[in-house]
């Protein structure tokens, strides 16, 4: 593929879920949960094989995002509106730096073990060679309701025409997703400027796409004109030509407590003793947790904050910090 390639990594959200680990002033890809490099560095040097790189965060993280990520631009989105927004913004950026790029599109808060140069080129390549959107799809290990869903349909070169997206499933239903084949929707995606922003004029970001493509841009303008809204529901959803291409690494998305256990040698440190106990998820920095008859569950302690939670519902942790958000003690 003879294009330049841009990664746009985006580091602007919170990680709400990963509270108390994860505060409104440390939000967590800048996390390092086995006290190495943060996920945020992880994510950039993992692709370093790029032309380029361009950082996406929010106005307050842009500091520390360059101190993460020295080596990248950091591009400071006018307003947090999810990742939609944040791609159009970034895909242009990337359109008026280089010469006729391709984009590989990363969130700042995956675990990702293998060979990723190789699976990314591959849907690079499709990308610039067709003009599709390219998602990637991961072999479900485990029928997930925390996950999206692709369908894959005809097979198109590296990857498969993408039949369907399905919103996260309850139980009953992701194990019909992966007896089907169907695969985990990764949330990484290649695309040519040209292709995507076409697509996203066509979608309720419009208004930003004109703000950017007007004579004198005008992105903050462009942010206000548009609802928050994620680049699967706003642009892939609705575009007419779609790809995904299935992984060849092993791939985790850190989003919850219960994400953590999965990954080998990722904790958070603390010394943990455990009299009949098992199966729990502790992650405490610098304290000693004792847990007596008690199992599946997360204990989380950070600061002045503990969290306790039954794994099985972790991802109700949101709901505790909207509740501190609304008492503005997040």
């Amino acid at each position: 593929m003879d294009r330049p390639v841009v990664a746009v990594v985006l580091a602007g959200g919170v990680g709400s879920r990963l509270y108390p680990a994860s505060r409104g002033d440390r939000p967590k890809q800048f996390l390092s949960p086995d006290g190495g490099a943060s996920l945020l560095a992880r994510t950039v040097e993992r692709a370093s094989f790029a032309d380029g790189t361009l950082v996406v965060t929010r106005p307050e993280f842009a500091a520390a995002a360059r101190e993460h990520a020295p080596g990248a631009e950091v591009l400071v989105e006018p307003a947090g509106r999810d990742t939609g927004p944040a791609l159009v913004y970034a895909t242009h950026v990337a359109r008026e730096r280089f010469d006729d790029p391709a984009v590989l599109a990363l969130p700042s808060d995956h675990h990702v073990a293998g060979a990723f140069e190789p699976t990314a080129r591959r849907g690079l390549r499709l990308a610039a060679d067709t003009g599709a959107l390219v998602t990637f799809g991961v072999e479900p290990t485990r029928p997930e309701t925390g996950y999206g869903y692709v369908e894959p349909g005809a097979a198109r070169g590296a990857g498969f025409d993408v039949a369907a997206f399905h919103e996260k499933p309850d139980a009953e239903t992701a194990a019909t997703y992966v007896e089907a084949g169907h695969l985990w929707n990764a949330g990484i995606f290649a695309w040519t400027p040209a292709a995507f922003l076409a697509a996203a004029r066509d979608s309720p970001l419009a208004p930003l796409v004109d703000a950017l493509d007007a004579p004198d841009p005008d992105a903050e303008s462009g942010f206000a004109a548009v609802d928050p809204a994620s680049v699967d529901h706003a642009v892939l959803e609705r575009a007419a030509d779609v790809a995904v291409v299935p992984v060849d690494f092993a791939w985790d998305d850190l989003g919850t407590w219960d994400a953590i256990e999965r990954i080998e040698d990722a904790g958070f440190g603390g010394e943990v003793l455990t009299l009949d106990a098992a199966d729990n998820v502790v992650a405490a920095p610098d304290r000693h947790v004792s847990l007596v008859g008690v199992s599946n569950l997360v204990v989380a302690a950070f600061d002045d904050r503990v969290l306790v939670v039954p794994k099985a519902e972790a991802g109700r942790v949101r709901e505790v910090v909207d509740h501190l958000r609304d008492e503005d003690r997040y």
